[in-house]
């Protein structure tokens, strides 16, 4: 009964609003939601509707708390640097604070073809969190083959967009987006930057659009929505299913993508390179340690280790990741990762 009078009261203002109701508001309280990605996008998206009684709410993300990340990612503070933390156990951490009432879950985990479908399984949204644009064709394929909303965003320097995908009802997002540029074609948050509210602006139009999806809305947004935060700018494009996209027609590419081997860049730290070998198993922290006897400044916690080797910082997570810093050289970086991490 106490926790019924709670979320009466929790809920009251969105309860009267005319879109949601109480039976909106009980949809809420049954739905579920991943959000894959816990950056500027993702964590303001998950603040939102964790306060809005969103029941359960997974949050995937493979990076951990930095002091470049405060400027715009709300859920985090200068205690999640010092501890350390994942992203996605210090959002936890925050979004429990906020609301008991409500699961949430946190998996600290790199996004790809290995985990795609098990992180989306079971959910009755995809809300699009992500700093790169291969992971979304990845989310894109698994959206449409498991039949579940997918609300995309993405938001660089004082600019974003979004669209809602509805397998089978909406274009999805290779219809407009059809093929995927080389790498440096697009800005990047190292090269143009971000602005916190932008990032705040695109995800509060997600986050409405995924509790659009769980209450049964007919008011979907049916276009690409973009703007401009700086110039004050804002337009509507219209877009159409793409006669011919692999996608639509159920050939799910890049989900077919099986190299064991995932090498890529990262958003947001200079010069860092990540390595994940989806054929090995987790890490034990105490054995590795125990077996970096060669290396400086080694420290480790329950999420993650550390240390620095051959002009190199190197950071591995259970899950078997690596970031390893102070290199773009992507040969050099797996021939540290197996040198340091794998043993061979």
């Amino acid at each position: 009964m106490e926790m019924e009078k709670q979320a009466r009261q929790r809920y009251s203002r969105q309860v009267m609003f005319h879109g949601i109701g109480e039976k909106g508001q009980e949809k809420l309280e049954r739905s579920s939601i991943v959000i894959v990605g816990c950056g500027a996008l993702g964590s303001n998206a998950a603040n939102l509707l964790v306060r809005a009684g969103v029941g359960k709410v997974r949050i995937v993300d493979r990076d951990f708390v930095e002091y470049h990340n405060l400027q715009r990612q709300v859920l985090f503070d200068e205690n999640d640097v010092k501890e350390q933390l994942p992203k996605a156990i210090a959002a936890k951490r925050r979004l429990n604070a906020i609301n008991s009432l409500i699961e949430v879950e946190a998996i600290v985990a790199d996004i790809n073809v290995s985990n795609m479908e098990r992180f989306c399984s079971g959910v009755d949204v995809i809300l699009d969190g992500l700093d790169n644009l291969e992971t979304r064709y990845l989310v894109n394929d698994a959206a449409l083959k498991l039949g579940i909303p997918y609300v995309y965003g993405g938001a660089i320097s004082s600019f974003g967009m979004t669209m809602t995908i509805i397998p089978g009802r909406t274009p999805c997002f290779r219809c407009v987006f059809p093929d995927m540029l080389p790498g440096g074609a697009m800005p990047t948050c190292e090269t143009d930057g971000v602005l916190g509210t932008a990032a705040a602006a695109i995800s509060s139009f997600e986050a409405t659009e995924a509790i659009k999806i769980m209450v049964g809305s007919d008011k979907l947004n049916k276009d690409l929505i973009s703007l401009d935060i700086w110039d004050g700018s804002f337009q509507r494009l219209p877009i159409t299913r793409k006669e011919g996209c692999p996608a639509c027609n159920g050939n799910y590419e890049f989900l077919k993508n099986k190299k064991t081997l995932l090498k890529s860049s990262l958003c947001g730290q200079s010069r860092a390179v990540q390595i994940v070998d989806t054929a090995s198993g987790e890490i034990v922290f105490k054995q590795l340690a125990a077996r970096l006897t060669d290396v400086q400044n080694l420290t480790h916690n329950e999420y993650m280790l550390s240390f620095d080797a051959d002009n190199c910082h190197i950071t591995v997570f259970q899950d078997g990741r690596a970031i390893i810093r102070n290199t773009l050289d992507e040969k050099q970086a797996e021939k540290l990762y197996y040198r340091y991490v794998r043993g061979h």
